[in-house]
């Protein structure tokens, strides 16, 4: 089975291209932003993530406020990382049984799409790293739109990760999606292809 990392910073298209790949290929997606939001439901972490950060990020019913949490920790690198210490155990724990029941049921490719593939030390588990990227204005564009902040939010947000040019560094494929949907569905497409030619026994 090939285990395939699908990475990308924030605005680049990373979860669009996940999409294209489960929808039009059929590929099993380990989509760690899906896991990172179950997470959670973990009363011990959630009650470790409220002590560290304070109640400024609780809502009235007590369940975790995402966004006073992400406006925190994307301003202030220190707290950034201690975040990540709490919630990168339980991700990795889940991926890695994931992993292992894609193994079971004996499927040929099985993706891990993660922001932090490369941070979060997850390089050692894959076959092979497929990182998307975009040109930087189109990003910032992109994270404006979607999270309906200003320039300066969205810079502080791109600028919390590893450098587009860092992370491409450590790719086996690379994908360009500074243009529109269509171009990276035929992009995807040619990927696939790739795969298959290449990569699959």
């Amino acid at each position: 089975m090939l285990v395939l990392g699908l990475t990308g910073n924030i605005g680049c298209g990373k979860s669009s291209l996940s999409n294209i790949f489960r929808e039009d290929y059929n590929i099993d997606i380990i989509d760690a932003d899906i896991i990172s939001r179950h997470i959670f439901e973990d009363e011990i972490l959630l009650s470790q993530v409220f002590k560290y950060f304070g109640d400024s990020i609780k809502n009235t019913d007590g369940s975790l406020n995402r966004k006073a949490l992400g406006n925190i920790v994307f301003n202030n690198d220190a707290k950034l990382v201690q975040l990540n210490s709490l919630t990168h155990p339980k991700i990795k724990e889940q991926i890695l049984a994931k992993v292992e029941l894609a193994r079971r049921e004996e499927k040929e490719i099985v993706i891990i799409d993660a922001a932090l593939l490369v941070e979060g030390g997850y390089l050692d588990l894959l076959d092979k790293l497929l990182v998307v990227y975009c040109n930087k204005d189109v990003q910032i564009e992109r994270v404006m739109k979607r999270d309906s902040c200003s320039k300066e939010e969205a810079l502080s947000r791109i600028n919390s990760q590893l450098s587009q040019e860092d992370k491409i560094s450590y790719g086996d494929y690379i994908i360009d999606n500074s243009g529109t949907y269509e171009e990276l569905k035929k992009r995807a497409y040619e990927f696939v292809d790739y795969v298959k030619e290449n990569w699959c026994e």
